[in-house]
């Protein structure tokens, strides 16, 4: 079986032939029909995060059932499903007080799942490796969808979609009226602009370094749209009436951008962390800004939400039109051609970069 792997951080991936293990108790086995390239997934590349290697990439996909070992109840072979990658446990603190996606078990790191030819102990990326013809996960690990949904739609509600729907409904509550600056138009950037002018926002300033994203931006429902530069908050302010947005999030994962949500938001607003960085990029506040400016700096994590309660949701969303992904695609790959889609990532073109099997 053919899968996307990496070495060490640094190295470029390539396709390479696996052994994955046998369907187990509460295992599922998938085959992959369409994979997202995430910028999580460079981030494992390039050495931003340090998952072990050698690591098979891939987080945000969907697939058909094709095995389901013992003690599994949860889906039929056949099922088309989307994979969630920080499963909830359902049984530890968290879970049980209604915060699932802060589950005290869930993995969100690598685990050791398969080997190379050779034999070498594989790690999977999340706890998926979806860059992958294949998968064996745990059966709490997959969302059933409609068959009639397009396998990128359902690939893309398992990470991008609902990280950034789950950011401005569940964690942010932006309300009817409110404004919003967005920072970052990746998918997950993307699908917040989408998100905030589903919810009513007056407006939504988008923001990136690439003039490029501006198309993409209004095609998400931006209203406006800002090159990234040392001026953006006080461009921001002139378009929210001298004050800075009420709302903002930062889909970059950086310091310097989460400061420049911060100074663009207004006294009360909300800064919205979306983006996950580099453990030893230090975020600095003074504590009479803190004090003074009364802002609220929080983070998002996987939209602050039940993924198998809000993809079902999410999917019909997009059967019935109120939801709309294709500008979300840019471009369709192989898995041979997921290194290039990385070097679009880094230099900021594009949105996402689909894989299909």
């Amino acid at each position: 079986m053919k899968a996307l792997v990496v070495r060490a951080a640094g190295l470029a991936p390539s396709v390479e032939d696996i052994r994955l293990p046998e369907v187990g108790p509460g295992q599922i086995r998938v085959r992959i029909r369409a994979a997202g390239v995430c910028h999580s997934d460079l981030s494992m590349v390039n050495g931003t995060l340090n998952p072990p290697y050698p690591l098979v990439l891939g987080h945000e996909a969907a697939g058909e059932v094709v095995e389901i070992g013992p003690d599994v109840n949860r889906v039929p072979v056949g099922s088309h499903v989307a994979l969630n990658w920080s499963p909830p446990c359902r049984t530890c603190w968290f879970c049980e007080n209604g915060e699932p996606w802060l589950c005290a078990t869930a993995n969100i790191a690598a685990l050791e799942n398969g080997s190379t030819l050779d034999g070498t102990p594989l790690q999977v990326a999340l706890g998926l490796g979806a860059f992958a013809e294949e998968v064996v996960v745990p059966a709490h690990a997959v969302i059933e969808v409609p068959s009639s949904l397009a396998w990128e739609s359902a690939a893309l509600l398992g990470c991008a979609v609902l990280t950034g729907t789950g950011a401005v409904r569940n964690t942010a509550g932006v309300r009817s009226g409110d404004s919003v600056l967005v920072i970052g138009l990746g998918g997950v950037g993307l699908s917040v602009v989408a998100a905030a002018r589903a919810a009513g926002a007056s407006s939504v300033i988008a923001v990136d370094v690439s003039a490029a994203k501006k198309a993409l931006a209004e095609a998400a429902g931006a209203t406006d749209f800002i090159v990234s530069g040392d001026t953006l908050s006080k461009d921001v302010r002139v378009l929210t009436g001298g004050r800075g947005a009420d709302h903002s999030f930062e889909c970059v994962g950086r310091s310097a951008t989460i400061r420049a949500a911060w100074r663009a938001t207004r006294r009360g607003g909300q800064v919205t962390v979306v983006g996950m960085g580099r453990g030893d990029d230090m975020v600095q506040l003074s504590a009479l800004e803190i004090f003074s400016s009364a802002r609220t700096l929080r983070a998002s994590v996987y939209g602050s939400s039940d993924p198998d309660l809000e993809v079902p949701q999410l999917a019909q969303d997009v059967l019935s039109g109120a939801l709309k992904l294709d500008h979300l695609v840019t471009d369709r790959i192989t898995l041979a051609e997921v290194p290039a889609a990385f070097e679009r990532m880094s230099r900021g073109e594009g949105a996402r970069s689909v894989v299909t099997f």
